[in-house]
């Protein structure tokens, strides 16, 4: 039996689920998601309507695989509902910087255009840009919503624009996120 697939979702107050069939409905105080969960996995809620319980028709490998996923995307949901997911971003390097206006994220960074991404739906993007940039002081952006892999997908669609370099470390990476730095060429300091 799979781990995580036998643990049940809890459903905290203000969020309502609505089965019908394969599909899923689950709706709080942040919006609504649903989804469709694959044929032979069971999805039931519990008489008082505090949990989701998940399980799976018999011990077939697209079974066992698909049990556990789907406890993951129910809770992953019911998370989303209720506190919403983010994303931090940094953009590392002089002149480097980006701006948020009509659904559109522009990134300056160090090509000859300027890059626009297109937001999706459901996603939310705040830019805070310091008022006096160097290299040391950031610009970062939050990518913000209800769908884990929505926002997860948008905020690596912005870091892949311009992945930091090991040099000097300018570009687009996660809030944290520890680059590897090499040392540039070494000039010989004596003529030969």
């Amino acid at each position: 039996m799979s781990r995580i697939g036998k643990k049940p979702v809890p459903l905290p107050a203000g969020v309502k689920v609505a089965i019908q069939g394969r599909h899923v409905d689950v709706t709080g105080p942040g919006g609504s998601l649903s989804f469709e969960h694959p044929t032979g996995i069971t999805v039931s809620q519990d008489a008082g309507g505090k949990v989701l319980n998940v399980t799976r028709a018999s011990d077939v490998a697209q079974h066992r695989a698909s049990h556990g996923l789907t406890r993951a995307l129910l809770n992953n949901m019911v998370i989303g509902v209720t506190q919403g997911y983010e994303k931090k971003l940094e953009v590392y390097g002089t002149g480097y910087n980006c701006s948020e206006s009509g659904g559109v994220l522009e990134l300056n960074v160090g090509f000859a255009h300027s890059v626009k991404l297109p937001i999706p739906d459901g996603v939310k993007v705040k830019v805070e840009v310091p008022a006096a940039r160097g290299d040391e002081t950031p610009a970062k952006l939050t990518v913000r919503g209800i769908d884990k892999q929505a926002v997860g997908q948008f905020a690596r669609m912005v870091k892949d624009v311009r992945k930091p370099e090991p040099y000097k470390g300018k570009g687009i990476r996660f809030e944290g996120e520890q680059i590897r730095r090499k040392a540039g060429k070494a000039f010989a300091g004596t003529g030969g």
